[in-house]
């Protein structure tokens, strides 16, 4: 029988497990729409090789910072930063088994403590302390790219960290297309749940367009 895997070991292989774009990655442009409210806005974007991101021709302030936060996003879940550089330094305690099969896993170091779920080798939940807001994202759903899974549907709980009071609730829907070797965010549908009447914003993104490098 194999030995059973430490908690440090069943972190790894669910980090590596995650897809990335690798260090070839060229960068990519295209078109957004985003529905928001009954309103459609339009523009163009582009996330260039060195992960620098352009938000061009949006006419509204706040929607063209919505969209280049979740382009920051992207660019975080799909940088391929290695284990030891991340998470080199940390100390991980496994926990409880839960009803579903996921591992409890406490991260921690001198300062940050972090509250992981995994199944198999994928990260299904994520508790952690920002400030003054404690957040909880669960996923739900998965998308296997044959080179690591990415997150297609999930929730993300915001409180707060002293009284516990639920400040947000938002719930994710993903749709990726495999542009060349790489795959895109196509589609975001974000839901959220905690306002008076439940409001929904669509991303969409089309033309969507490696960037070829410059003829030398």
């Amino acid at each position: 029988m194999a030995p059973l895997k430490t908690a440090r070991e069943l972190f790894q292989t669910a980090y590596a497990s995650r897809y990335t774009w690798d260090a070839n990655f060229p960068g990519y442009s295209a078109d957004v729409q985003v529905v928001q409210g009954g309103k459609v806005y339009t523009g163009k974007i582009c996330i260039n090789r060195d992960k620098s991101i352009k938000v061009t021709e949006v006419n509204n302030e706040e929607v063209e910072q919505g969209i280049y936060t979740q382009l920051q996003d992207i660019i975080t879940h799909r940088q391929p930063t290695s284990f030891e550089e991340s998470y080199g330094n940390y100390e991980f305690i496994q926990g409880e088994i839960d009803d579903t099969g996921a591992v409890n896993i406490l991260v921690k170091d001198e300062s940050t403590e972090s509250y992981y779920k995994i199944r198999g080798k994928e990260f299904c939940q994520v508790r952690q302390v920002m400030g003054r807001m404690a957040f909880e994202i669960d996923t739900h759903a998965s998308l296997d790219t044959g080179s690591g899974y990415v997150a297609t549907c999930y929730d993300a709980i915001f409180r707060n960290r002293e009284t516990n009071e639920v400040k947000s609730i938002l719930k994710f829907e993903d749709t990726f297309e495999k542009i060349g070797e790489y795959y895109i965010l196509a589609k975001q549908i974000v839901q959220d749940c905690q306002a008076r009447d439940s409001t929904t914003t669509e991303f969409s993104y089309s033309n969507i367009k490696l960037i070829k490098p410059a003829a030398v």
